[in-house]
């Protein structure tokens, strides 16, 4: 768990080495993992066996995990830190009402992600009908590459950070029209930079298709994408795009000029 700064990075003397250990136990935990022993989680987060039950112990105590015989899981007391955030930032609120008319709009679902580490992450989500196998609320997770919000934020990583994501995946396919060739999601990834919209049709899951656009602070940067999800069978491409992408780009861009307006600017 050795790491190294730079001189714009955190100083060494300033970095609590305990407080990332904890946090890396509580990631331990997944929809795979639902439950861990000491030893399971020692293994997944490469730390010793006393270090993970210390902290194990202590989240224990503070009522974040809960044991039996041996096994421990989390609590939804865990759910507290990431309503923090969306509480903190105050940020994802006012997107609510121009997300509700989008799904007016189109009688499709529309969600709002963030980037984190290999994934995106649902921060704000007006579903309608569910067309997804999978269940999608806020806080869940899905491997970027495979989504449109997920290609759209890659997009818009600088060289050396789309560098450092495709170190840490390993491309797989979740159906035939996943891309999985580094070179051919590179090249996409450029023309999504260029189009500022991205329009992904079966990556993830049979039969589902999805448009993304990009949301910007004051300051022009990109920090979330928002997108429209629809049955790929109701309707034709061409048609999807026709009439969908103008409403996402005009309710991503009313939701940029409503977070530069928000007291809270946020960065990432």
């Amino acid at each position: 768990m050795s790491r190294e700064y730079s001189n714009n990075s955190i100083k060494q003397a300033d970095f609590v080495q305990s407080l990332e250990r904890g946090l890396a136990v509580i990631q331990a935990f997944s929809p795979e993992y639902p439950t861990l022993t000491v030893s399971e989680a020692a293994k997944i987060t490469e730390l010793s066996r006393p270090t993970v039950r210390r902290i194990l112990l202590t989240l224990e105590h503070l009522g974040y995990v809960t044991s039996k015989s041996g096994h421990f899981s989390l609590t939804a007391r865990v759910l507290s830190l990431g309503y923090a955030y969306l509480s903190s930032k105050n940020i994802w609120e006012s997107a609510h009402d121009y997300m509700k008319d989008l799904v007016n709009q189109t009688n499709e679902s529309t969600s709002i992600s963030v980037l984190d580490d290999t994934d995106i992450v649902y921060v704000a989500r007006i579903p309608t009908k569910r067309i997804m196998t999978i269940s999608l609320d806020v806080g869940s997770r899905l491997p970027a590459y495979a989504t449109s919000m997920g290609q759209i934020l890659l997009a818009h990583l600088s060289p050396s950070e789309l560098e450092e994501y495709f170190q840490k995946i390993e491309l797989k396919a979740f159906t035939k029209k996943t891309i999985v060739d580094k070179s051919e999601l590179m090249s996409r990834l450029e023309e999504i930079r260029n189009n500022g919209w991205v329009f992904v049709e079966q990556q993830l899951e049979e039969g589902l298709s999805s448009i993304a656009s990009t949301i910007r602070n004051a300051e022009g940067k990109v920090i979330a994408a928002i997108n429209i999800s629809a049955q790929a069978g109701r309707t034709d491409e061409k048609t999807r795009k026709e009439a969908f992408i103008p409403l996402l780009l005009q309710t991503a861009n009313q939701i940029s000029i409503e977070i530069s307006k928000s007291h809270h600017i946020f960065h990432l």
